[in-house]
């Protein structure tokens, strides 16, 4: 990204203000990012955690396996789940709040025993799977923000802050050489003057 300036203070004066925001930035675009890196392993590896501890529940409760045919799949549903935002190292994330089911009513006399075991099992599994997904998805838009605060991160540190740096370099050295011709010239013109009085005088 080639820096647009031209060679005079008030552009200096630009070039200088624009410098100071990304060196000032920098620092805390860099502790974002690492603060990102952190917590998208955080959610990864919580979104995994909770996907063994299903695996382990379904284990866990696979000696049921044969009851389920007589469980009636209607009788549990999941109606709706609260989400709320989380801000997470200065990016809204979702957080599970509470689920929601309808449970059928069912007679208990006529049912067998387990019916009210096996709505607690269900809960307890969806509500596992549920909240990994949500990790998941926290993993996700925390990773998607730590890419483009890396890619900014970058864009400062070896684009724009030596970019900047460069231009206001040039525009120095471009004020002096002027400078420094301007002095000559008008020593030049002070000694053309003197030699010019000097020989009127003769």
């Amino acid at each position: 990204m080639a820096i647009k300036f031209q060679y005079n203070k008030t552009s200096l004066t630009e070039l200088g203000k624009q410098l100071k925001i990304r060196t000032r930035a920098l620092p805390t675009l860099q502790n974002k990012e690492s603060a990102l890196r952190l917590e998208v392993r955080k959610a990864k590896a919580e979104s995994e955690s909770l996907m063994d501890e299903l695996e382990k529940a379904l284990q866990r409760y696979d000696y049921l396996a044969a009851l389920w045919n007589e469980f009636e799949p209607r009788l549990i549903a999941i109606t709706d789940v609260d989400l709320y935002t989380k801000k997470v190292a200065g990016v809204k994330t979702p957080a599970l709040g509470e689920i929601h089911y309808e449970i059928r009513p069912f007679n208990a006399f006529v049912k067998p025993a387990w019916y009210a075991d096996g709505v607690a099992i269900l809960k307890e599994l969806s509500r596992l799977g549920i909240e990994s997904e949500v990790y998941k998805e926290k993993a996700r838009i925390l990773d998607y923000n730590r890419r483009k605060t890396t890619q900014k991160v970058n864009l400062y540190e070896k684009v724009q802050i030596p970019g900047y740096q460069e231009a206001i370099r040039k525009i120095k050295r471009y004020m002096e050489d002027e400078d420094n011709l301007s002095k000559a010239s008008s020593k030049i013109v002070k000694k053309r003057h003197t030699e010019e009085e000097e020989a009127s005088a003769l």
